[in-house]
C-alpha cells in the first residue's frame, strides 16, 4: 500500500486527501458547536454570510450558498421566526427585500465561531512552527478553492 506522501503527488491523490481531510474537520469542528445553538449548518452559513458582508437579497444569500431561492425563503423565514435576521425594503428599489442580521443572530454568529476558533486554536498549538506555516500559506488556497465553480 502506498505511503500518503506518495498518493499526494498526484493531482488525484491530493484531491482525494483534502477531501477526506476538509470533511473530517469539517464533521470535527461541527461538533464544537456552542451547546445553546440548535440552528442548523445552513442557517449558520446564512448567518455568518450576514455579519461578513452586510443585508443581501434571499437571491444573492441562494447564489453564495448555492442553493435554489425557495430553499433560502425557507431558511431565512426560520431565522426571521427566531430573531435572527429581519427584512426590509431595499434602498433604492422598493420591489426588493433584503435580509439584515439582528443582534441577536450576531451574538450567536460569534459566539459559535468563538468556541470553534477556541477549539481549533489549540489543536493548532500541538502542531510544529513549520506545521503551522504551511497551514497559514494554505488558508487562502482553500478558501479559493471553497469558492470555485
Amino acid at each position: 500500500m502506498p505511503t500518503t506522501e506518495a498518493v499526494v503527488r498526484t493531482d488525484a491523490g491530493l484531491a482525494a486527501e483534502l477531501r477526506v481531510g476538509v470533511m473530517r474537520l469539517r464533521r470535527r469542528l461541527a461538533l464544537e458547536r456552542h451547546p445553546e445553538n440548535d440552528l442548523s449548518l445552513g442557517q449558520m452559513a446564512v448567518l455568518g454570510l450576514l455579519l461578513r458582508r452586510g443585508e443581501m437579497t434571499i437571491g444573492q444569500l441562494a447564489r453564495l450558498e448555492r442553493v435554489q431561492p425557495p430553499s433560502m425563503t425557507r431558511t431565512v423565514s426560520c431565522l426571521e421566526e427566531l430573531g435572527h435576521v429581519v427584512r426590509g425594503p431595499h434602498e433604492t428599489d422598493g420591489r426588493v427585500v433584503v435580509v439584515a442580521l439582528t443582534e441577536r443572530g450576531r451574538e450567536v454568529v460569534l459566539a459559535d465561531r468563538s468556541r470553534r476558533d477556541a477549539w481549533l486554536a489549540v489543536q493548532l498549538a500541538h502542531l510544529t512552527p513549520d506545521e503551522r506555516a504551511a497551514l497559514r500559506r494554505a488558508a487562502p488556497i482553500l478558501d479559493r478553492l471553497s469558492q470555485a465553480d
